[in-house]
């Protein structure tokens, strides 16, 4: 009789002291739960260990590397990447246990229903989301990318019937908050990869056609006002990127300017007292 395949659900939680119990709770089914706490300073490491959590604490601006970190806590055959704002439902629980049972692949891709501001969203590019996010821990080798990261397996991929629920933008100031933290490493990524200097006229041209991009050509108007906002806020999301990468193409540095200003006035003063 074959040995029925074990599986650990990683998590990678940042100040999620509001969603973290919700989404561990969908988790019970996984032999074990580690949480990676990536430097909360609210109480979503003490919830998550409260309710039989493995907790680690680990501050690193790489998801990719936060990932790896978490493989290397894993004992299982198999590991499952969930994030906070994220659900798995139980016909979603019972399908990929009968896959780890049956199946001869080494990853499960899964597509994610998004909900946005309360709705779900078909459209404006989010009716069409997959992730990678279940594989075979001795055919996962790593991942690689700063922000939009990717697995680095060996094998072959199956796609889930049954959806994530994405419980993203819930409103206006987390997904600020989260703009904020994730949108200077891919200025970071772009200023190093060398790109023309930013203008006027690159922002305008970015914002635009992003948004144009979500709300026309990828059917966002068909979401209505919640379609409208959403498309506006990835035109806004972009442009907030170039505006960063100008930051850092500036030349003396804008930190260079301000020391200088610093400078003049401790000289005044200076002067003064002579």
């Amino acid at each position: 009789m074959s040995k029925k395949p074990t599986i650990t659900a990683l998590v990678i939680a940042r100040n999620e002291e509001t969603m973290i119990a919700s989404c561990l709770n969908t988790l019970r089914w996984c032999n074990e739960i580690i949480v990676l706490d990536d430097g909360s300073v609210d109480e979503t490491a003490t919830i998550a260990e409260e309710l039989g959590a493995k907790i680690i604490s680990f501050k690193h601006q790489s998801f990719a590397r936060k990932r790896e970190e978490l493989l290397k806590r894993a004992k299982t055959d198999w590991v499952i990447y969930v994030d906070a704002d994220e659900r798995i439902i139980p016909t979603l629980a019972k399908e990929i246990m009968v896959l780890l049972e049956t199946g001869t692949a080494s990853a499960l891709k899964f597509r994610r229903n998004n909900i946005y501001y309360g709705k779900r969203l078909k459209y404006g590019g989010w009716g069409h989301d997959y992730v990678t996010r279940a594989f075979r821990a001795e055919a996962l080798k790593g991942w690689f990318g700063e922000v939009h990261e990717s697995p680095k397996f060996i094998g072959d991929e199956v796609e889930v019937k049954t959806p994530i629920i994405h419980l993203t933008h819930r409103d206006t100031a987390s997904g600020l908050l989260k703009s904020a933290y994730w949108t200077p490493m891919e200025a970071e990524a772009l200023y190093k990869s060398g790109i023309p200097k930013v203008g006027f006229f690159t922002l305008i041209r970015k914002g635009s056609l992003e948004f144009c991009r979500r709300f026309i050509f990828k059917g966002g108007y068909k979401e209505g006002m919640t379609g409208f906002v959403e498309s506006l806020i990835q035109g806004i999301n972009r442009v907030l990127v170039y505006i960063q990468v100008w930051e850092r193409q500036q030349k003396p540095t804008i930190q260079e300017k301000y020391q200088k200003v610093e400078d003049e006035i401790q000289n005044l003063w200076q002067e003064k007292n002579a």
